[in-house]
């Protein structure tokens, strides 16, 4: 009996997970871990999927009872420091997101960073970093990979534009939600009661 291609996929993308979280920086989560829990507020952002996965993870901060807002909302207050702003970013170059993480720390701000490349324009000016190792197809401006990539739609058989660092950024966003229940002696219900009401 033969598996489907696609739960193989997904078995294959669990395996790489599972791969990249081994060789994580247990200092560079904690440093992230300690930013979070010593912000007056949190900002999240990120271009494309790794967007979206910056909006998942603000709402779960949400749901735990932390000052959570995402960069670009109509709702979002002006940033001050002792703020902080955590971008996601697999090139570190992306234009829109750097150029707001520059904003930011002329602010006062502190940045935290989640990438696959320490050495990028976002990389220089953090406080932050924290490393998902991922093999990403060359391109010749990072600093306008996702545009090109969603234009062409450039990809490779592994995964979807050749990259699982949004993947694995969304596994390790949760994680971090996970840890920080443990941290604070956050309940499920204590977040239930942050749910959504009115959808």
């Amino acid at each position: 009996m033969t598996t489907h291609p696609v739960k193989n996929m997904m078995r294959l993308m669990a395996t790489k997970i599972r791969t990249i979280a081994d060789v994580m920086s247990d200092d560079e989560i904690d440093a992230l871990l300690n930013e979070i829990l010593n912000a007056n507020r949190i900002y999240t952002m990120g271009a494309g999927r790794s967007g979206l996965v910056a909006k998942a993870f603000a709402m779960r901060l949400m749901h735990l009872g932390l000052s959570a807002f995402v960069v670009g909302e109509t709702v979002t207050p002006a940033m001050k420091p002792g703020d902080v702003i955590i971008a996601f970013s697999g090139s570190g170059a992306t234009k829109t997101v750097a150029d707001i993480s520059e904003t930011a720390k002329e602010i006062g701000g502190r940045v935290c960073l989640i990438t696959s490349k320490r050495e990028s324009r976002i990389g220089r000016i953090a406080d932050c970093i924290v490393i998902i190792e991922s093999q990403r197809d060359r391109v010749p401006d990072e600093s306008v990979e996702f545009e090109i990539r969603q234009m062409m739609g450039e990809h490779k058989s592994f995964a979807p534009l050749g990259t699982i660092f949004e993947t694995t950024a969304m596994v390790f966003a949760d994680a971090l939600i996970s840890r920080l229940m443990e941290i604070t002696q956050c309940r499920p219900e204590d977040l239930q009661c942050r749910h959504a009401n009115i959808e």
